[in-house]
C-alpha cells in the first residue's frame, strides 16, 4: 500500500499514524471489516516547535457485529 501524501505541516510523527491508520484500514477492510471512526489524536505537543512527540491511531467506536467480526478476523490470523 502507497504511504499517505505528507501534507506540508504534518510531523513525521504524525504522518506514522497516518500511515498506519491506512495499513490497519486497508487489511480490515480486505478482512470485511469497516471501523467507522478511525482517526489521529497528537494530544500531547511537544514543546520544540509545537510538534507532537507521538501521534494516536484512534479507532474510535463500533456496532456488535463489527466488533465480532473484527474478533474473528484476530482469531482466525491467530491459527495460521
Amino acid at each position: 500500500m502507497a504511504p499517505t501524501p505528507r501534507e506540508p505541516n504534518t510531523t513525521p510523527k504524525i504522518q506514522e499514524a497516518l500511515d498506519a491508520r491506512d495499513a490497519l484500514a486497508a487489511a480490515l477492510s480486505q478482512a470485511g471489516v469497516q471501523l467507522p471512526a478511525m482517526d489521529i489524536r497528537s494530544p500531547w505537543p511537544d514543546e520544540r516547535e509545537g510538534e507532537a512527540s507521538y501521534a494516536l491511531v484512534h479507532l474510535g467506536v463500533c456496532s456488535a457485529p463489527v466488533a465480532h467480526a473484527l474478533a474473528e478476523v484476530i482469531l482466525n490470523g491467530l491459527t495460521r
